[in-house]
C-alpha cells in the first residue's frame, strides 16, 4: 500500500479501516456519485469499496490474528467525532483524491492507541501508518486521469463538503478486491 490507500487491482493484502455513521457517510457519497456521474472516476464503487479511513494496511498479516486485537481495541472506543475540512491528493502514480480530515487530538489519540496495541502483539507497523507519518484521509477517487485532475477537484471544491459525523465501526478488510473480514462497533463497553 502507498500513502494510506489500496494499491493497484494487482496488489493484495489487508487494511484496518474505520468506517462512518449512515448520515456521513451519506454526505460523503455525494463525492463519489458526482465523480461517478461525470465520468472522472468510477473506481472505488467497481471495487466495492465502502468510505474508510485507513488505519493500517500490510501485505502479509494473519487476519485471526488481527481480530481479537481489534475486537478488544473497538471494546475500549467510544464513537469517534470526525469533521472533513479539506481536499487532497497523494504523491504517488495512482491520482487518489480524498476528503481529509481535521486532525484532531482525539483522533490522532485513537490511531496512536491502535498502533500500540498492534505493536504489543508483535505486529510490524508500515512507515506510512506509523503515528509520526500517518496522513488520515478519506479516499473519493481513485485513478483519476492526469488531465481531469484539476476537474475533479474543483468539483470536490464546488460540493463544499465541510461535513461532519462519527466513525462508529472499526473493520479489517481483504484486498484488491474489497472483502470485509470482520468489523466491530466502538463501543467502550469493557469494564475497568
Amino acid at each position: 500500500m502507498v500513502g494510506n490507500y489500496r494499491p493497484n487491482a494487482m496488489s493484495q493484502g489487508y487494511a484496518i479501516e474505520l468506517y462512518f455513521d449512515p448520515a456521513l457517510e451519506n454526505q460523503v457519497l455525494k463525492a463519489w456519485n458526482v465523480l461517478a456521474r461525470r465520468q472522472i472516476s468510477t473506481q472505488l464503487i467497481e471495487i466495492e469499496s465502502r468510505l474508510h479511513i485507513t488505519l493500517f494496511s500490510s501485505p502479509l498479516i494473519e487476519p485471526a490474528k488481527l481480530e481479537n486485537i481489534v475486537k478488544s481495541f473497538a471494546g475500549k472506543q467510544e464513537p469517534l467525532p470526525l469533521s472533513f475540512s479539506s481536499i487532497g491528493s497523494l504523491p504517488n502514480d495512482k491520482n487518489v483524491l480524498f476528503l481529509a480530515p481535521t486532525p484532531t487530538l482525539s483522533l490522532l489519540q485513537f490511531h496512536s492507541q491502535l498502533f500500540d496495541a498492534l505493536k504489543k502483539e508483535g505486529i510490524e507497523i508500515g512507515e506510512e501508518y506509523r503515528s509520526d507519518s500517518w496522513i488520515p484521509h478519506c479516499p473519493v477517487a481513485q485513478e483519476v486521469p492526469m488531465i481531469r485532475m484539476g476537474e475533479a477537484f474543483s468539483v470536490l471544491r464546488d460540493l463544499k463538503l465541510h461535513v461532519t459525523g462519527y466513525a462508529m465501526v472499526i473493520g479489517l478488510v481483504e484486498f484488491s478486491l474489497v472483502r470485509e473480514l470482520f468489523s466491530f462497533v466502538l463501543s467502550n463497553t469493557v469494564e475497568a
